[in-house]
């Protein structure tokens, strides 16, 4: 098979260079271009000679429209505004959109889903094997523990990131309230200040801790009188995400149109 061109999305970032460094070591895939937001220094530019080597023909664009119709996929992880906009894109296109972008709202996640009808989305607010697994633990364990068990999803990260909960915590939320029959809308506690009153029986609650370089860590925790099961995901390398996003990319090749998660893409579903 053919290698497989790549748009990276904000290519300046740290997800992003992680991303261009992968796909130029790999047989499988390559890039035929980087976007970047407009007025950025970049823009404009080759990518080798941004990144302090010699020019590589890899152009660095604010204006997609010419990378992504030369392009198989595009791998996004960035704004939600910038998202939605691509997906206009890879929709005419009808290719391949990989999202690991966070923060989605409502409105977001409804126009992604209209753009699904013509580009195959692959979206997941975590790309990593782990945490993917411990997703279907989690239904499971909701599912086998009754009422007595109070969940709770504590979530650390990078001082930088700007959205909480985590887009993972909300996907082993959405697991949890799964196993549990519920809507994690109807359910979902995410914050407590000040004389709260007794925990809201089935509530599932989210705390999220920002600092330092961490680059994610999530516990679930069922808590009953007399004990507690943790399940937790720690990770260590942002590479995990980069791997995942890339996987994705391969496998959406040839899929068509439809909406699509990180469960397909690992056959977990």
């Amino acid at each position: 098979m053919d290698s497989v061109g790549i748009v990276v999305m904000g290519g300046s970032g740290r997800m992003g260079r992680m991303l261009c460094a992968l796909i130029e070591a790999s047989d499988a895939l390559h890039l035929t271009g980087v976007t970047e937001a407009p007025g950025h220094p970049w823009a404009g530019r080759d990518l080798g000679e941004v990144t302090g080597g010699a020019a590589t023909g890899v152009p660095v664009t604010d204006d997609p429209i010419e990378v992504v119709a030369r392009a198989q996929a595009v791998i996004d992880f960035t704004t939600p505004a910038a998202t939605v906009a691509m997906a206009e894109l890879t929709a005419q296109a009808r290719i391949v959109h990989v999202i690991g972008t966070t923060g989605l709202a409502a409105d977001d996640i409804a126009a992604l889903d209209r753009a699904a009808h013509h580009a195959t989305i692959v979206r997941a607010g975590n790309m990593s094997l782990g945490v993917n697994l411990l997703t279907q633990i989690v239904q499971q364990v909701a599912a086998s523990l009754d009422a007595d068990y109070d969940i709770e999803i504590v979530e650390a990260h990078h001082r930088h990131k700007v959205d909480a909960p985590s887009g993972t915590a909300l996907m082993l939320g959405e697991a949890a309230a799964a196993g549990r029959g519920v809507t994690l809308d109807d359910v979902a506690d995410r914050g407590r200040d000040g004389i709260t009153g007794a925990r809201v029986p089935g509530a599932i609650g989210f705390h999220a801790i920002r600092g330092g370089d961490v680059i994610g860590e999530h516990d679930v925790i069922f808590a009953a009188d007399g004990e507690r099961v943790t399940l937790r995901h720690q990770a260590t390398d942002r590479s995990v995400f980069a791997r995942g996003a890339l996987k994705a990319a391969l496998w959406g090749r040839g899929k068509g149109p439809g909406a699509f998660d990180m469960l397909d893409v690992l056959g977990l579903r």
